[in-house]
């Protein structure tokens, strides 16, 4: 292998684990940073810079590990339900303003509007929120679904859309319809089976 390509991968190896620094994630963190622990190793054992390669060889199996204890962990949902003028609500709002803004550009809250409001529990902390209303009889219009950082791993939207969909039909909602133009928030709404319409909003057929 020429120097080049060698020098190549250092580069963007260092560069992978930099940015796996730089997420809230610890998901995200322990799969960025898995790609470019691997990376190096490979770069160090190719060099001959063993060191470097079994350092590297025991990040990504540490990695690993923590990958498989996350995705087998059990965790505990629910949720609290919150009426419009709680303090606590108002408060999580208020603290995570400018991050809702990111996903919900132009988010007000309106309390006579959010008759939904319910905190996603996960082994009783506080995950994330969700607000909506009644629209149209059967159309359950959300206005937010907001995940803290820590646990954007789209296990609250499934929690949310899955788990919950038989609570959502029992009410009498038929379809969730959600507005968005942020490009990280319809990857979320995609995954969890959203499709857009032609008004440009996304929808999640509820009946079973």
């Amino acid at each position: 292998m020429d120097a080049p390509l060698l020098q190549m991968i250092g580069y963007t190896a260092s560069i992978i684990i930099a940015v796996s620094m730089t997420m809230n994630s610890i998901v995200k963190f322990r799969w960025i940073n898995l790609s470019g622990a691997i990376l190096f190793a490979t770069y160090g054992f190719v060099i001959g810079a063993i060191p470097v390669g079994i350092l590297n060889s025991f990040i990504a199996a540490v990695d690993v590990y923590y990958l498989i204890k996350i995705y087998s962990k059990k965790e505990l949902f629910t949720t609290l339900e919150v009426r419009g003028d709680n303090k606590y609500l108002l408060s999580f709002l208020k603290f995570h303003a400018e991050e809702i803004q990111k996903f919900f550009p132009g988010f007000t809250y309106k309390p006579e509007l959010n008759t939904i409001s319910f905190f996603v529990l996960r082994n009783m902390a506080v995950a994330g929120i969700f607000l909506a209303h009644r629209e149209e009889n059967d159309v359950l219009k959300v206005g937010l679904d907001y995940v803290i950082p820590e646990y954007r791993d789209f296990k609250n939207g499934k929690y949310i859309y899955h788990r919950l969909r038989g609570n959502f039909i029992n009410e009498g909602f038929k379809k969730a319809v959600i507005p968005s133009d942020s490009p990280r928030h319809i990857k979320y709404l995609k995954k969890l089976g959203f499709k857009k319409n032609q008004e440009g909003l996304f929808v999640k057929m509820l009946e079973r």
